[in-house]
């Protein structure tokens, strides 16, 4: 089984993708890269908005913030970026997207070794492509990879097959970085979290109705009120959520676009129980391993579900969907509205039992 050969200590970096979903898909290459190389580096560059993922990433020493290697072509910001990373003498560079400007910095600082996905239009940039683990807009005929095969697969040798079983993301916990997210937030400091993750990364289709919510909040009032349920999501997320709260009559804490990044990892670290549309957040849940029920619709739990033993999945599973559109194209959406919030709590619970079987 051909492995990219490690002789030495590496001093690896990786170039993180932008989303928050693949961000944490990327783990399991880190954790396979430690695993090849125990005494080897690894850094991340990476833009703000992930960046705080990869800090939550056992494996990782150091993560370099910034726009720069990302954004538009700004040469100045990319040579100083460049020198700056070029100082770390990185013997080899990951770079997990797959766009041109994400390759331009490690050429620039001069890594020897860049692997990516292809090498398309970055030939040069990325002197070891690796066409089999390609982004799955098609090669041939092969079909769509998930994205945590796609990147675990860098670090083997393109011409083998992945080998095995790849592992599921994982993230550490930091007892006080939990304990700042609650005191921030005003929740007191032994407060059991439920989190509803009501954001959404692509379009109002996968949103679950505010209605729904609203009804699962009262009924976590009802059933568990030694629990407190928040809504968590981005800025872009705030007016739904609001919604939701005064439906609710006040029972659930609106944290969407309040809290920083960091704040909404440490919140869903230390959850008793999460909720999440299929966004960013939930695999983020899923890689602490919290119980959950994750809600899909237009997309297909069967290409990128939560990867973890204590995730439930609520999936109609109807004539028209996959259709991974942004908008119902039928305007009814009832492939999220059709989901009823007794079906989730009821899921929530039997997700919540199997952790505490676990437990003991």
């Amino acid at each position: 089984m051909g492995v990219l050969p490690v002789s030495r200590p590496m001093r690896t970096l990786i170039v993180a993708p932008d989303s928050l979903a693949e961000a944490v898909m990327a783990q399991p290459l880190a954790a396979l890269l430690r695993r090849l190389d125990p005494t080897g580096r690894i850094d991340v560059l990476a833009a703000p908005d992930v960046a705080p993922v990869f800090e939550a990433m056992a494996e990782v020493a150091q993560v370099f913030t910034s726009r720069h290697a990302f954004g538009p072509v700004q040469p100045w910001g990319k040579f100083l970026l460049a020198r700056r990373i070029d100082r770390q003498r990185h013997d080899r560079v990951f770079v997990l997207p797959g766009n041109r400007r994400s390759a331009l910095v490690p050429w620039l600082a001069r890594i020897p070794v860049r692997i990516g996905v292809n090498g398309g239009t970055r030939w040069g940039m990325i002197n070891r492509p690796h066409s089999s683990a390609h982004a799955g807009r098609g090669v041939g005929d092969a079909p769509l990879r998930p994205a945590v095969e796609r990147f675990a697969h860098l670090a083997f040798d393109p011409s083998e097959p992945l080998p095995g079983h790849v592992p599921n993301p994982a993230l550490a916990r930091d007892a006080r970085r939990e304990a700042g997210a609650l005191a921030r937030a005003g929740l007191a400091p032994d407060a059991r979290v439920v989190a509803l993750c009501v954001g959404t990364d692509d379009g109002p289709s996968r949103r679950w109705p505010a209605r729904h919510w609203a009804t699962l909040v009262t009924t976590l009032a009802d059933e568990w009120p030694e629990r407190q349920p928040v809504l968590l999501g981005g800025p872009g997320d705030r007016e739904f959520a609001t919604e939701i709260a005064a439906m609710a009559g006040g029972a659930a804490v609106n944290l969407c676009g309040i809290q920083p990044l960091v704040d909404t990892l440490a919140t869903l670290a230390q959850a008793d129980a999460v909720v999440a549309h299929d966004c960013g957040l939930m695999h983020v849940a899923a890689a602490y391993s919290r119980p959950m029920v994750a809600l899909f619709g237009p997309t297909d739990p069967r290409f990128a579900p939560p990867r973890s033993a204590r995730a439930r999945v609520e999936w109609l599973h109807q004539e028209c969907s996959p259709c991974n559109a942004p908008t119902c194209r039928y305007a009814h959406g009832q492939c999220m509205a059709g989901v009823r919030p007794e079906s989730v709590f009821g899921s929530l619970q039997a997700a919540t039992r199997l952790a505490a079987r676990d437990v003991r």
